[in-house]
């Protein structure tokens, strides 16, 4: 829907226009109020985004695998847990234009309806919280557009058919509030709108939902993660793709392993899942940890430095 991304893409610039009066604020002060470092150890926690960003000049080259299912039909011994399936894989460079601005591209697999999926990202933060509390929480906003490549569906009722180009597009637009307890807990709220410019027949085009995440440090190098997000959908749509499909929704559930290794940042992911982009494991995920459909799988960060060296104690 171009009325949709065109007030995504004005909201973004508005407030990233706002925020260069507040960052203009914060380092003058910066010497009184030192800024709260490493809330998360990187720029997502299990799935959903966090409020930490890449540094100015700074590349990003992540790799994100959701394999099948451990338990239930399709999952135990016969598939070995789930390793010999791929539900979702994606692959993504995002850099860092400035110490609070970074944007993205990638390239995933797709794990619902649609696949073949190319997503343009783009996340801004102006709050970032200091030990002081001056400033209580840090304060992010990330927004993307993804467009499938895959062949249209002759299913007219099917979310993979496509009129014209514009139905091959989805959008998210998020709000990320962050904040440190001490040195080990930080926490994470996370209030998300999801638009899909077509969709299945009874299925919802605009999506709200609420996602809460956290991260518990275990030592220097290691963190605990856990997400969940609780999608608003309507009791009309789950009621019909229950009674006509036999498909049940489920709120995403994730837990996770972090671990940092020099410029490596490793995740080892549980998830209920099938889907790693926001625009998919919001609104479609329909299998539940309960019946054995969860899935593990991998997240890989490596950073480099482009145009010279930077003074990371800054």
């Amino acid at each position: 829907m171009k009325i949709v991304s065109t007030i995504l893409l004005c909201c973004i610039i508005s407030t990233y226009a706002q925020a260069q009066g507040l960052d203009k604020l914060f380092d003058s002060t910066t010497a009184t109020h030192t800024r709260v470092r490493d809330t998360y150890k990187s720029t997502r926690i299990v799935q959903g985004q966090s409020t930490e960003m890449l540094r100015k000049h700074e590349l990003d080259f992540r790799v994100a695998h959701r394999f099948g299912d451990v338990g239930g039909e399709f999952g135990g011994s016969k598939t070995f847990f789930g390793t010999d399936n791929s539900t979702d894989i994606r692959i993504a460079f995002e850099y860092g234009i400035s110490d609070n601005l970074m944007v993205g591209i990638s390239r995933s697999k797709g794990g619902g309806d649609l696949q073949q999926l190319y997503e343009g990202l783009i996340k801004y933060r102006f709050l970032q919280q200091t030990t002081d509390d001056h400033v209580p929480v840090s304060l992010a906003v990330f927004g993307n557009a993804v467009i499938s490549g895959m062949t249209s569906s002759t299913d007219k009722t099917a979310a993979s058919h496509f009129e014209d180009g514009s139905d091959r597009l989805m959008y998210v637009a998020q709000a990320l509030v962050s904040r440190k307890f001490a040195n080990r807990l930080s926490l994470t709220l996370a209030p998300t709108y999801v638009h899909r410019n077509h969709v299945a027949y009874m299925d919802v085009n605009n999506l709200f939902a609420l996602g809460a995440a956290g991260r518990l440090k275990l030592s220097k190098r290691l963190g605990l993660l856990a997400e969940y997000y609780y999608p608003f959908r309507s009791q009309e749509s789950k009621d019909y793709f229950k009674a006509t499909k036999g498909i049940t929704f489920y709120n995403p559930l994730g837990l996770g392993l972090e671990i940092e290794t020099g410029g490596h940042v490793f995740s080892i992911t549980f998830t209920n899942s099938t889907s790693i982009l926001e625009n998919q494991f919001i609104p479609e995920t329909t299998t539940s940890w309960l019946q054995g459909q969860f899935r593990w799988g991998f997240n890989i960060s490596r950073r480099f430095t482009l145009f010279g060296k930077k003074d990371w104690k800054k």
